[in-house]
């Protein structure tokens, strides 16, 4: 049995009791150890299981086209791509001067970096320089999110002295190629502060330009696409405020675009003697306005696209004679394009009731080709060229399912469930085709629902393997998600995070009611705040689900947000509520998932976590499985996997990501007693 120590502390005249908060002791050995022993109880559990992930596993191996080329993509006088190869774990970028038949030119063989030991990899920035002599490139090795930065001169391949630590995952370069403005972290891991370095020197030397004391505000620096200005973004939950600089003169002071305002958010993006903004002041689903560069008052604002109650505005692609405007409506993804000139606008129309569209690389401002991604349930990946003025769309490229993958053997469809206070609630699902609804069915639902993120319907190569084996597969758009504007994310936060909840709950209901899954035959996962979600709707319907799958699951939320010392804690003030607050503290605590374990039967549960994530701490989930064990009156399969050298996304590697997912799902099939494939 774990041990217990139980620590007190009181708020709100209220004792609270934390039996296992000595999980939190990182460097302590008996931590460390309880750790090892919880992953060799998991270990022995799934080792009947080891033929099925096996199996599951080259099933999925036998789907991959191992060595692939990406679409490449002209940029000045080069065309960019990457490629990778079989048996190699990460993609190699690389380019070819004037057409695609010139020789090839490595830029950054992440592969390298993994033969030298790094048993986790994550790039974050990847900037060439202007005169495209330079790679500016930053690397995790942990899964802590701390990046270093290198420099690497392209034509020799050779990294320079220049080496960067403690960076975050944005980086910017001046016009002079050889300016460079980095973002760093605070000790809460809050990327506060801009830096520009110039090459040749220490890091020492680096220069402070910007510096950001509100613990609410992330600092982002990007360079604009027209490459003429560097902006410094400042990004709370609710509020934003941008900086900018001319490119060409990096040691200038940056100038304020426009003052922060409590709840107002905007984004900045230059277009010749304009700059184009999305706000949502005075438009809860964003406006897009035109401001001129040398006249920003607000007075001098027009706008473009106004506000609308059905259409969510998200992000704004800008070249010479186009806008692109991404966003939302009716609960899809969708493209839409402005004529500079005519001032005319349409929308990019697709045939699938469910689908998913989203930005492609775009670098020419002159162009007058869109290029963006295409995918959905049933539709692999794919790569369209739109060209704006003729509304020609051309299909580049669609990853290629290997083995006896036919697209046509799969449905996809949108369902709606009612929530409790008769909100219509959608549901993306899949499943395979001869499927009839006769209520026999195990079931995959998986939700998310916080931050206003969309949990879109694309492509999984390796569901294949559970819908040939007759699961059906559905995705809960619930709200505190964006899937269907603004309110909809309002409406799932805060005091009223609890609808995130019943909203999942009736989606699960709905599919049992309407038999497309049997009773007692539905699976949930989710992770991170989908694992918040996991952890609440498990407390407070057990019986409805017979397996969970909580991956680096946010569940010990009064701990978590008491404690302003942890990454992230005082930013998420405005998505969960400040606890030092009474009433945040008693609605938090009435759904806490740690908090809310009683003595009583749950369903089969795996639950991840990574040592080294920074967002939620492995001490969360580790402290609701200690506690789940403690208090569960069943037999049922409680187990947890605990990441040691990443984070909070797990393993980085494509083939030990394929071996992670072929673990859950050997788990998930084993609990729901489902046998081999069945094409009949």
């Amino acid at each position: 049995m774990t041990r217990k120590q139980t620590r007190q502390t009181t708020i709100h005249g209220k004792t609270l009791e934390d039996d296992y908060y000595w999980l939190r002791e990182r460097e302590s050995p008996e931590v460390r150890e309880y750790l090892e022993a919880e992953n060799e109880r998991t270990r022995l559990a799934m080792e009947p299981t080891r033929e099925l992930q096996d199996a599951l596993y080259s099933e999925f191996k036998d789907r991959l086209k191992e060595t692939d080329l990406s679409v490449p993509l002209r940029r000045g006088d080069y065309l960019y791509y990457s490629r990778t190869e079989e048996g190699k774990q990460y993609p190699i970028y690389c380019r070819k001067r004037g057409t695609i038949a010139a020789d090839e030119q490595v830029l950054l063989d992440l592969n390298e970096f993994s033969q030298a030991g790094a048993g986790y990899l994550k790039l974050g920035s990847l900037e060439l320089s202007p005169d495209h002599r330079l790679l500016a490139y930053s690397l995790d090795l942990e899964g802590s999110e701390h990046f270093t930065i290198h420099v690497r001169e392209i034509d020799s391949g050779r990294d320079l002295p220049d080496l960067i630590k403690g960076s975050y995952d944005s980086a910017a370069w001046a016009s002079d190629n050889q300016t460079l403005f980095y973002t760093v972290l605070d000790e809460a891991h809050r990327p506060y502060k801009v830096f520009r370095h110039q090459l040749g020197t220490s890091a020492t030397e680096d220069v402070e330009v910007f510096h950001e004391p509100d613990d609410r505000f992330f600092v982002n620096v990007a360079l604009s696409k027209s490459e003429q200005f560097i902006f410094i973004g400042l990004y709370s939950q609710v509020t934003s405020e941008i900086h900018f600089l001319d490119a060409a003169q990096p040691e200038a002071s940056a100038t304020l675009f426009a003052a922060r305002q409590q709840g107002v958010e905007y984004s900045v993006y230059h277009h010749d003697s304009c700059f184009f903004v999305l706000t949502n002041e005075e438009a809860l689903n964003f406006r897009l306005m035109e401001v001129p560069i040398d006249s920003r008052q607000r007075s001098s604002w027009r706008e473009i696209m106004p506000h609308s109650t059905e259409v969510k505005l998200d992000a704004l692609d800008v070249f010479r004679d186009h806008l692109v405007v991404y966003g939302r409506c009716e609960g899809l993804s969708s493209i839409w394009v402005i004529d500079l000139f005519t001032r005319e606008r349409h929308r990019i129309s697709f045939d699938e009731a469910v689908y998913s569209v989203s930005p492609a690389s775009n670098p020419e401002y002159d162009a007058r080709v869109l290029r963006f991604h295409y995918s959905s349930l049933v539709t692999p990946p794919s790569v369209y060229d739109y060209d704006m003025t003729t509304h020609h769309r051309e299909l580049l490229k669609q990853k290629e399912v290997l083995g006896s993958f036919d697209a046509s053997q799969y449905i996809s469809e949108r369902l709606w469930a009612t929530a409790d206070d008769g909100t219509r609630i959608p549901i993306s699902i899949v499943y395979r085709r001869g499927f009839a609804p006769d209520g026999s069915h195990p079931g995959l639902l998986y939700g998310y629902g916080s931050y206003g993120i969309c949990i879109d319907p694309t492509f999984s190569l390796t569901r294949i393997s559970l819908l040939d084996r007759g699961l059906v597969f559905a995705i809960a758009h619930v709200r505190g998600g964006g899937e269907m504007g603004r309110p909809w994310y309002e409406a799932g936060k805060l005091l009223a995070k609890k609808n995130t909840f019943s909203d999942f709950i009736a989606c699960a209901e709905h599919l049992i009611h309407e038999n497309y899954v049997g009773a007692g035959r539905l699976a949930i996962e989710g992770g991170s705040a989908g694992g918040l979600l996991m952890g609440a709707v498990t407390n407070l319907r057990p019986e409805l689900f017979h397996v969970v799958m909580a991956h680096v699951p946010f569940v010990d939320v009064i701990n978590t947000m008491l404690d302003d010392t942890l990454p992230l804690t005082v930013i998420e003030y405005e998505e969960w509520g400040d606890p030092n607050d009474a009433e945040f503290f008693e609605y938090m605590a009435s759904y806490s998932p740690y908090d809310q374990v009683e003595a009583r039967a749950y369903p089969h549960i795996l639950v991840r976590a990574g040592l080294n994530d920074p967002r939620v701490q492995y001490w969360e989930p580790a402290k609701w499985v200690a506690k789940l064990r403690e208090m569960k009156t069943n037999d049922s399969q409680l187990l947890l996997k605990t990441e040691m050298s990443s984070g909070h996304a797990g393993p980085s590697g494509r083939y030990d990501r394929l071996k992670e997912i072929a673990f859950d799902y050997a788990f998930l099939l084993k609990c729901l007693e489902v046998g081999g494939v069945d094409r009949s």
